[in-house]
Order: structure tokens, then C-alpha cells, then sequence
């Protein structure tokens, strides 16, 4: 029997409800998605399921590995076990969330997942690996009072699946429910830029640990998205790292070990505003680009589409991929999220990006049973490429990246 990595089928399932939304909300006639943020936000969301294929296992293994040697209790599976759980997990969740908005570090890793000025299905999907890793280390706590992995992955799922629902404009208040649960209308304020909603509302699934931590606010105005000083780019690149490289540069210039500990473990308020502006001058970014040509997003949406369903039978079928094979389509999946992020901020050398996805499609033939009886097209396919290197570059720049 062949064995498949279900979890594949979260891409097909998160796509079904982002297009539901985008629908609902034409015919609703409310403006909630902009082309530019959704794939931006959507690259990062691929990276964030790209990365699994290693992440999940691996916690998976420390989990049980705390588990087995260094386990306080020995918990039992049962009801009351199980509601235990939930609260647990809830709780440091919640603490987990409130201090990766209030430790520079920690907020290096989150802020991704706030940039997007959009706040729409494709807003939930900007979670990064070091967030995950982050969220993995606060959890290890689990298995080390005694919870069995096995439970622990369990409500990982429901706590990866829950907040997806909460990142909607569509949905109002929700009743009686605004009083217990973590509903689009408490994580609309979360997300928000608003001086009345900062760090307030860091729930997951339950609202409650806010109400008792004083850390609460209610949606009473208008909330306007994304960081309080919002990113000039769509770059993948500058949207992971720019904190990181903020933290980085004051950290060079710090004159005391004293200041150094502040810049990486103080308050993100703190960091002086600065070393943002020195980052943007260093890597030459700009304002977010303006007017996209129709023949470009449809390019975009394309390669898009073609890379998310290379993700999911990527994840459907690891077990049957080899090495070399995995790593080509894992390269594949990087290069498109890093190429259309510049596509967005029509940078020319997004061109060499897209030149070398066809070498890696090259090296996947390579590596896979067909590659005796299609070695003459491979070379072909080769030296035309290079021979008509500039050409093809200008053809794309003129036609892709014009307005």
C-alpha cells in the first residue's frame, strides 16, 4: 500500500477557503485582497510548508526524546488528560505569542507574519521557520512534564488550523463566543496598527488568558493593518530579515555588552528607527511598486500555481523522492518565492532567478528514469539557452516587467 503524507492535503483545502473568500467578498463588493500582498503573503506561506518536511519529524523527535528521558510525570491518555492539554498548550501559546511581540528576538522571527497590509485568509499563511522553531522550543515544556507526543502533535494540528479561520474581515462579532474563543473580530485588533490595539489580543484559540493578563481590547474602530512603520518592499528577503539586520547593525555599533543584551532581549519600541533606514539604503530598497502589468500577474499567478502543486506532491509523495530529487524541487520552491517577490518590485535581475528554475528543472530530469532516452534534448535544450542568453533576457525584461 502506498504511503502518503496526508498533511499535503492542508494546500488544496487553505486554497479552497482563500478562494471562497476572495469570491464572498466580490459579491459582498469588499475590497479585502490586493494582488501584491496575497502572493507575498502566499510565498511565505509556502516556505512555511515547504519547511515542514523537515520541521515535523524533527520536533516530533525531540518531543519524544524529552519525553522519554526527562518526563516529571507520566501522564495518561484520557478525557480529563486531554482538556488539560488544551488549556496547557492555550496558555503557553499565548505566552509564547505575547513575548515574540515584546523580545526583540522573538519579534525578529514573528514579524513577518504582521507585515501584510491586507488581513484575509492569505495574511494567516506568513508564518516562517524560525517561528515555527521558536513555538517548538516553548512547547518543549509539554513533554517534559509528561504529556505523550502523540497528544502534543495533535493539538500542534488544531492550533496550525484553528487561527486560519480568524484572519478574516468577512466575519463580524461572533456573540456569546467573544467572550471565551479568539474570533476574527479579537484578531483583527491584534493585527492592527491602531495606538488603542497594540499588543493586545494574543490568544490563540481562547480569548480568556487575554481578559485575565490585561492585555484585551475590543474592536470599537476601524483597525488599519500591518506594522506601525509599514515595510517598502515585497521582497521575500527583506520581509524575513530586515529586523534581524536592524538588530544587527545596532548591535555593531553598540558600546557596551549592557546595550548589545538590550538590542537582542529588550523591547522592539526601543530599537531606534534608524537602523531600518541604514538597512533600506544598504539594500537599495524603495516604495513598494505601483501599477503591475495584467501579462505580468498572470505570469506570476501561473508559476504560482505551478509551484504549489509541485509543493503538494512534493510533501504526498517524500517518502518516494530521492535525495537529489528533493532537494531540486525544494530548490525550485525557494527560487520561485525569492523571483516573485522581486517580480513585484520589477527588479531586472529577477531574470538570472527564473533562468536557473529551468536548470533545476533540467536537473530533476537528470535524476529521475527518463533521463538516458532525453539526454540529446538536455543538451539542446542547453546550448540554445546559452547561446541566446541576452536576447531572451531582454525579450523578458521589455515584455514581463513594462507596464
Amino acid at each position: 500500500m502506498m504511503q502518503i503524507n496526508y498533511l499535503a492535503f492542508a494546500i488544496p483545502l487553505f486554497l479552497g477557503f482563500i478562494l471562497l473568500e476572495f469570491v464572498l467578498s466580490k459579491r459582498m463588493g469588499k475590497s479585502v485582497h490586493q494582488f501584491a500582498e496575497s502572493i507575498a503573503n502566499l510565498n511565505v506561506g509556502i516556505t512555511e510548508r515547504l519547511s515542514d518536511l523537515l520541521t515535523a519529524g524533527l520536533f516530533y523527535w525531540v518531543f519524544d526524546w524529552i519525553y522519554q528521558h526527562g518526563a516529571v510525570l507520566s501522564i495518561q491518555e484520557n478525557v480529563i488528560t486531554w482538556i488539560l492539554l488544551f488549556l496547557f498548550t492555550d496558555f503557553i501559546w499565548y505566552w509564547y505569542h505575547r513575548c515574540g511581540h515584546k523580545v526583540n528576538l522573538l519579534w525578529g522571527f514573528h514579524v513577518v507574519h504582521h507585515q501584510s497590509e491586507d488581513f484575509n485568509y492569505t495574511t494567516s499563511t506568513r508564518i516562517t521557520l524560525l517561528q515555527s522553531i521558536a513555538r517548538g522550543l516553548f512547547w518543549s515544556v509539554l513533554p517534559w512534564i509528561g504529556f505523550p507526543p502523540h497528544m502534543i502533535f495533535t493539538f500542534l494540528l488544531i492550533h496550525g488550523t484553528y487561527p486560519f479561520f480568524t484572519h478574516t474581515t468577512l466575519v463580524g462579532k461572533l456573540g456569546f463566543l467573544e467572550w471565551f474563543m479568539v474570533t476574527p473580530s479579537h484578531h483583527r485588533v491584534h493585527h492592527s496598527s491602531n495606538k488603542i490595539y497594540l499588543d493586545k489580543n494574543f490568544g490563540d484559540i481562547l480569548i480568556i488568558w487575554d481578559r485575565l493578563f490585561g492585555t484585551f481590547a475590543e474592536e470599537t474602530e476601524p483597525p488599519v493593518y500591518g506594522l506601525t512603520k509599514p515595510l517598502k518592499s515585497h521582497s521575500f528577503l527583506w520581509q524575513h530579515f530586515h529586523f534581524l539586520l536592524e538588530m544587527g547593525l545596532a548591535f555593531i555599533v553598540a558600546h557596551t555588552w549592557k546595550q548589545r543584551w538590550e538590542i537582542v532581549f529588550g523591547k522592539p519600541d526601543d530599537l531606534d528607527p534608524y537602523f531600518r533606514e541604514e538597512g533600506e539604503q544598504l539594500f537599495h530598497i524603495h516604495q513598494k511598486t505601483g501599477k503591475l502589468s495584467l501579462r505580468l500577474q498572470q505570469y506570476i499567478l501561473w508559476t504560482t500555481g505551478l509551484t504549489l502543486l509541485i509543493l503538494f506532491f512534493t510533501i504526498l509523495w517524500e517518502r518516494y523522492l530521492s535525495t537529489p530529487q528533493l532537494f531540486f524541487l525544494s530548490a525550485w520552491v525557494i527560487i520561485h518565492v525569492i523571483s516573485t517577490g522581486a517580480m513585484l518590485e520589477k527588479k531586472t535581475w529577477v531574470f538570472y532567478l527564473e533562468y536557473t528554475k529551468m536548470y533545476i528543472l533540467l536537473g530533476l530530469v537528470f535524476f529521475s528514469p527518463i533521463y538516458p532516452a532525453f539526454l540529446w534534448i538536455i543538451v539542446l535544450f542547453l546550448a540554445f539557452f546559452t547561446w541566446y542568453f541576452r536576447p531572451i533576457k531582454q525579450w523578458y525584461v521589455q515584455v514581463l516587467l513594462t507596464v
